[in-house]
């Protein structure tokens, strides 16, 4: 490192690469650090999870990235802890010194009143959650085949989702469609007829954060690729072989995935009037309450103002308008220049539930269909990083499209449920 002005950035994620990119040849140095040393795009892991694409596809080495970026460095480490007094982080690789300190960690899954049962349940935040629950799927398959004496067929093949955002239908339709085209091909001695998708929702419709047409339309669409969805149906319990709800109903099954909320991954050090409800309180430069040097941005940041009572919206392009407005506010900073306030722009919401199926909001147009599934398919191919990326899910994607397939079943990392 020169002697430039030290950045140090928490999280390898939308915020974090988004705003360490717009720093490329400028008078700082920036490090960023993360746990794991690549990018991964998020909204595709229930392709992953389901078959359709393989890690490599939505995830990009961070090193990679930032090849030809001569001021910014990379290091693959856990932060534990900032010492603001002293402007230090405390990392699985040693004390790191920084001027500047942007919180960009995200997100880690809220089991809310399930976190006894979490083990005993399948989530989707990471390429390593996605790959088990792919392995676990196929697993069962494989068990069920055998008809294995000790446990009901139905509840090795029935599966639980619970949360009806957009991971959650979106991984139910992925679901249903490779229930009706792929394991009647791969599982010819297998009744999958058998093999119950139940989905629960607690609010009193699919997609509550988009628009009553979009949600209407997902209904429609789960509907037909034949996805029980229960809708004001609140999970109450777990024992690791059949669900509770609220109103008294069970269901046996091997499976639950819960899709059902997520929280803030602040870090510790920072004083206890910053945190809210797991975000960290900043104010409309994206500063931590309190402190000049420290920020945060994306989905661990909360900027409460009377338009938005419970802070920004946990999504990504939050995270990244947050990353590129805070880069050129900072060097403001250096600069002794005035800052300017983040305002988010919204330019819409989507969710696909199938082939051909798919819903879009935009501020000023919302449509659902073969066009709405086009639409969603190049923002987020193009919306990957890397040419190779965008490339393999394309090619990937059509013959998917094409031969009615998904060929990625393969058992690589078998994995065993905590009991």
């Amino acid at each position: 490192m020169s002697g430039k002005p030290k950045v140090v950035i928490i999280g390898a994620g939308f915020g974090g690469v988004a705003m360490a990119k717009l720093f490329k040849n400028k008078p700082v140095d920036v490090l960023l650090i993360d746990q794991y040393n690549y990018h991964n795009f998020q909204p595709l892991m229930y392709q992953v999870a389901t078959g359709g694409l393989e890690p490599y596809s939505i995830a990009y080495p961070v090193r990679r990235i930032f090849r030809k970026c001569n001021n910014i460095h990379f290091r693959m480490a856990e932060v534990f802890s900032v010492e603001k007094e002293i402007n230090t982080i405390k990392t699985s690789i040693g004390d790191v010194n920084f001027d500047y300190l942007i919180i960009a960690t995200g997100s880690k899954t809220n089991y809310y009143n399930f976190e006894s049962v979490k083990d005993k349940m399948l989530t989707l935040k990471s390429i390593p959650d996605a790959l088990d629950l792919r392995s676990y799927i196929f697993q069962n398959l494989e068990k069920a085949i055998e008809n294995n004496e000790h446990q009901n067929i139905e509840e090795i093949l029935n599966i639980a989702i619970i949360g009806g955002g957009p991971a959650g239908i979106e991984i139910a339709g992925s679901l249903a469609e490779m229930k009706r085209y792929v394991l009647p091909k791969d599982f010819p001695g297998l009744d999958i007829s058998k093999m119950n998708i139940n989905l629960y929702q607690s609010p009193n419709r699919l997609l509550a954060s988009m628009s009553e047409e979009a949600s209407n339309e997902c209904a429609k669409y789960l509907e037909d690729l034949g996805v029980n969805f229960y809708l004001n149906t609140r999970v109450s319990s777990y024992n690791g072989d059949y669900i509770t709800t609220k109103n008294g109903n069970t269901f046996k099954t091997d499976t639950v995935i819960w899709t059902a909320g997520v929280k803030g991954a602040p870090i510790d050090g920072l004083p206890e009037n910053t945190i809210k409800g797991n975000r960290i309180l900043v104010n409309k430069y994206n500063q931590v309450e309190g402190l000049d040097n420290i920020f945060a941005i994306g989905d661990v940041a909360s900027c409460i103002s009377e338009e938005n009572p419970k802070g920004l919206p946990m999504l990504a392009p939050v995270a990244q308008q947050q990353g590129k407005l805070l880069s050129k506010n900072i060097l403001n900073l250096i600069k002794g220049k005035e800052l300017k306030e983040f305002e988010y722009i919204n330019r819409g919401s989507m969710a696909t539930i199938g082939r051909r199926k798919a819903v879009v909001d935009l501020p000023n147009w919302k449509f659902q269909g073969t066009f709405a599934w086009l639409v969603w398919m190049f923002v987020h191919i193009m919306s990957l990083v890397g040419f190779r990326n965008k490339l393999s899910a394309f090619f990937d994607w059509m013959y998917n499209y094409i031969s009615y397939d998904r060929p990625l079943g393969l058992i690589i990392r078998p994995i065993k449920r905590k009991e």
